[in-house]
């Protein structure tokens, strides 16, 4: 695992006379609202890491010290006590210029408010962070063209900020922020002031940006949704402390407390869980080498109305039901692979429940979820995701669930159809473990409802 980036160690802020001693206090745990009324403890013993590449969202309402946090991490407010170490220089400790020389190498900044100057076109302006660092007018220019480009502006580059909507001025700080080229961008509420579907373009943006540049964001932000939809991690802020930090879904499944619960209460749920946290284990699946008689078997056993089959290393070759399973039986064919519906939903386990929802409205069967060589992982039936979009448990003590059927045969015709049609004499048939048994060494980890 790579070391952090940026760390920070029981950071406190205490604004006000006296502030070491308040912070001395809180350190020993009164608690803030026992200090003098002219103290104002604005952050109180923040501990965090942030690794290299990941999006790292402070979340919290309006007083609550996000910002003077990110004020702390890029060096503009020294903390009262505890440390900000950015790529190994801790800025509480540092002088001025050690401070100025880490801003301007490992830190560039996106305002709510873009900041750009009004008297330079939009290429100067993406290139003014390379002109404070010395660098050579055409170089810095070629270079704040090419980050212009990837923001979608380049031909907008001679223009004015004046002649741009307030979406492509935000574009043109982000641009700016790249073409610094520094390990850290600090964005403090940086899409706040935008329309919302202007809004929700940007955090569109800024994902396939990130895709693309892999830099190490730490994005401020009082909107839940946008906390949810950007961050592989957030930090949730309240009074000045950081309550909890976690990714969006365990925030989302698992908050610290009432406070965090009731925030996360409304979020859109779609767009933050996955099929990773929605998917349960298969129960209903045979290797490609069973014939119908054994794929037979084991949806009656599963009460299922199909079952997925699997080819080596559990690799999903698709679906069968129990209907066309019982025509091979009268039939006395043996070729299951002859029935096999190959179409079958399937999606990774890392995509959200948003994208499942037309799926699960156009097929009978669960929606698989699959690794990227195709092995099944797991299935999300359909009433499984509609507990997870619920928050509610997919099961119940007092009244079992029935699952979504697949086929209107009922279990007892399934029984007749082998009662009447034995197998052959001689012909073995699977028990329902080994029908579900992976057909290498791999374990065995599904088969489906």
């Amino acid at each position: 695992m790579s070391d952090p980036i940026l760390s920070v160690r029981g950071a406190t802020k205490v604004f006000g006379r006296g502030a070491s001693d308040a912070a001395k206090q809180l350190a020993r745990g009164v608690a803030p609202e026992k200090l003098p009324k002219h103290l104002t403890p604005a952050v109180v013993d923040a501990t965090f890491d942030v690794k290299p590449g990941e999006i790292f969202v402070v979340m919290g309402l309006s007083g609550s010290g996000k910002s003077t946090l990110i004020r702390m991490l890029n060096g503009l407010w020294e903390p009262t006590a505890g440390e900000v170490i950015v790529a190994g220089t801790d800025l509480a400790k540092a002088d001025a210029a050690t401070v100025r020389k880490v801003r301007r190498e490992h830190i560039s900044m996106v305002f709510q408010h873009f900041a750009l100057l009004p008297h330079r076109s939009v290429l100067d302006n993406v290139a003014m962070p390379l002109e404070i660092q010395g660098i050579g007018k055409q170089e810095r220019l070629a270079k704040a063209a090419e980050m212009l480009e990837s923001v979608g502006l380049g031909k907008w580059k001679d223009k004015r900020p004046s002649e741009l909507s307030g979406g492509m001025q935000q574009r043109v700080g982000i641009a700016r922020a790249l073409a610094a080229d520094t390990d850290i961008l600090l964005m403090d509420e940086a899409f706040s002031a935008l329309d919302p579907l202007i809004r929700r373009e940007m955090q569109e943006e800024l994902k396939d940006l990130q895709e693309e540049l892999h830099k190490t964001i730490i994005f401020i932000t009082h909107d839940l949704n946008e906390a949810m939809f950007l961050g592989d991690r957030i930090a949730v802020m309240r009074q000045g402390k950081i309550v909890q930090i976690g990714t969006p879904e365990e925030i989302l499944t698992d908050p610290a407390n009432d406070y965090v619960a009731q925030f996360v209460q409304d979020v859109d749920r779609a767009r933050v869980l996955t099929a990773a946290s929605a998917m349960v284990p298969a129960v209903s699946a045979v290797p490609l080498s069973a014939g119908p008689r054994a794929a037979l078997r084991v949806m009656n056993d599963a009460q299922s109305g199909g079952a997925f089959v699997l080819g080596q290393g559990r690799k999903l070759e698709g679906g069968v039901t129990d209907r066309r399973a019982m025509r091979l039986v009268k039939e006395g064919s043996t070729d299951l692979a002859s029935i096999i519906k190959r179409d079958v939903a399937a999606v990774s386990p890392d995509t959200p429940l948003s994208d499942l929802l037309e799926l699960a409205a156009d097929t009978a069967f669960p929606i698989a979820v699959v690794d990227e060589q195709r092995r099944l992982l797991g299935v999300v039936p359909r009433v499984t995701l509609l507990a997870s979009l619920a928050n509610v448990p997919s099961t119940t003590s007092a009244i079992p669930v029935q699952h979504d059927p697949i086929t209107d045969v009922r279990p007892e015709e399934v029984q007749a159809v082998l009662d009447e049609h034995p197998a052959p004499e001689g012909a073995s048939t699977p028990a329902r473990a080994e029908a579900a048994a992976p057909l290498d060494d791999a374990s065995t980890e599904g088969s489906t409802k």
